[in-house]
């Protein structure tokens, strides 16, 4: 990707909106991550005890602000705009953005605990695959969920994403190698 990738704020709700995440996001994310930890553990890697303060996200932000500005990665986070402070309720990134013929990136997302089933991963990934289509110029965007994860797959069914392929000890979650499903989405089909 040549320079950093640009990302725009959307409304998912009239409560919700989704924008790009900072370092100064780093409070409101350390205390979503620890209000869900329990209810994400099943589906991702084991985390150090300094990913849920705000030093860990801090950093953990200021890398993806890094990898922004190189072109590598677009990250957001959804935030509930009716809550008395600010209150992170989940995020969607991209990952591995590759321009050329290949034009593909990775996509991923978590939803807030307080705030599953609401439709929230759903609007999140739209908005986000209209936003890699029309802002970043992708062709193609590809997810990947454990196999028992019917909750995402739902989400991504909804979305217009097709399973392409199972991939045996995929990545490493919760202490071990997992099988993962994968799934894609062709947003267009303008030549690069």
């Amino acid at each position: 990707m040549s320079g950093p990738v640009r990302l725009d704020p959307a409304r998912l709700t009239d409560t919700v909106a989704l924008r790009p995440a900072t370092a100064a996001d780093a409070v409101p994310l350390a205390e979503a991550c620890r209000r869900s930890r329990a209810h994400l553990e099943p589906w991702e890697p084991v985390r150090p005890e300094e990913y849920f303060t705000p030093r860990g996200q801090e950093a953990r932000l200021r890398r993806y602000e890094e990898q922004r500005a190189a072109g590598l990665t677009a990250r957001w986070l959804l935030w509930d705009t009716a809550a008395a402070r600010p209150t992170a309720v989940g995020g969607i990134t991209l990952s591995n953005i590759t321009l050329g013929p290949f034009r593909s990136a990775n996509l991923g997302y978590w939803i807030d605990v307080g705030y599953v089933g609401r439709g929230l991963a759903t609007a999140a990934v739209e908005a986000v695959c209209a936003a890699a289509d029309a802002r970043l110029g992708l062709h193609r965007l590809e997810a990947g969920t454990l196999v028992d994860n019917a909750a995402s797959q739902r989400v991504l069914a909804k979305c217009g994403f097709t399973q392409f392929g199972l991939a045996p000890a995929y990545l490493h979650i919760n202490g071990a190698w997992r099988d993962h499903r994968l799934f894609q989405r062709l947003l267009n089909d303008r030549a690069p």
